[in-house]
Parts: structure tokens; C-alpha cells; sequence
């Protein structure tokens, strides 16, 4: 199934097609820079498989992401209910991951607008945010890009105290 399209790009279910390169795309060391570690390729199929079941169940969630003119699998952007402990959880979190050969093209940019606008159209959620390690610049730069404001500093519950990636912006729309 289809869910938007924006110039570029088609928000899709996921594919069989899809598993490898998804799986490529979260081993990749400077894709998962700012995440705990780098998945599997069973851990990636899982997440894969989560991410569908989701779209299924939901009507949204992390859709599959096509560029238009290749009909290539890109990435993923959409969003997830974040539910660690923290005073803004649970909430929606809109979020993205793109393979590294489509980065600064705006891709990220335009598939999470492309979500909102989905969202407003769609669904019933009221309240975005946006969260990522305060070292990610470039999804900061996309937050911004988007419109959300920045509204706390948090450290994030699932990470070890001392480890780098534990303190986080909290963005929301």
C-alpha cells in the first residue's frame, strides 16, 4: 500500500524486496553512529517485521521509503510510539533513517513532511516529538527543518550513565 507520496518519494508498505537492503542500511557503522550499536541481520528483519505490523495494525507507523525515480528502497520515516520512562512518554515520535548514499539530498526532510502531512490528514494524533542523541547534528538540523522547536534536554533511561549518546534533545511540533 501507498501512503504518500511527495516529489521525490513514496511512503510504502514494506517488500521482501526490502529485507536486504534494510538490513544493510542499520550494519552500516556511519548509518547507526548515533544508536547503541549496529543491528543483524536477524535483529534488522525483526525490526523490519515490527515496522510492518505496525502499518498493518495502525494505519501508520515507520513506512517504507521509495525514491521515485529509481523505484529503490531508501530508508524508513514515520513514526513510533516511544514508551521508555520519561515525563513526555508515552508519546509519538516522528523519526527517519536513510541509507548513507541518498544523505544531503533532503530526502529526510521531505519524507518527515510528507509524514506530518499524512498525519494531519489521517490520523488522530494530536502531539509529535522528535528525539535523537545531542551529538546528531544532522537529525537536530532536520528537526529544525521541519518546524518542531526544541524543548528540553533528557537523558535517555535506556543508556548507561557515561555513555555518550545518553543525553538527548527532545524536539516537538
Amino acid at each position: 500500500m501507498i501512503y504518500f507520496e511527495t516529489e521525490r518519494l513514496i511512503a510504502r508498505d514494506y517488500l521482501a524486496s526490502d529485507y536486504l537492503p534494510f538490513s544493510q542500511m542499520n550494519a552500516d557503522e556511519e548509518v547507526m553512529k548515533y544508536f547503541p550499536a549496529r543491528l543483524t541481520t536477524n535483529e534488522s528483519n525483526a525490526l523490519l517485521n515490527r515496522n510492518q505490523e505496525e502499518l498493518t495494525s495502525r494505519g501508520y507507523g515507520l513506512f517504507a521509503i521509495e525514491e521515485k525515480s529509481t523505484g529503490e528502497f531508501i530508508g524508513f520515516a514515520g513514526f513510533h510510539e516511544a514508551t521508555f520512562e520519561a515525563d513526555f512518554t508515552p508519546c509519538i515520535e516522528i523519526g527517519w533513517r536513510l541509507k548513507r548514499s541518498v544523505w544531503n539530498q533532503g530526502y529526510a526532510t521531505e519524507a518527515a513532511l510528507g509524514a506530518l502531512a499524512f498525519a494531519k490528514e489521517n490520523t488522530s494524533i494530536n502531539e509529535i516529538y522528535s528525539f535523537t542523541a545531542t551529538l546528531n547534528k544532522p537529525s537536530e538540523q532536520v528537526m529544525q527543518k521541519i518546524h518542531f522547536t526544541k524543548v528540553a534536554i533528557f537523558e535517555h533511561p535506556a543508556l548507561e550513565n557515561g555513555d555518550p549518546l545518553k543525553p538527548h534533545v527532545l524536539y516537538k511540533a
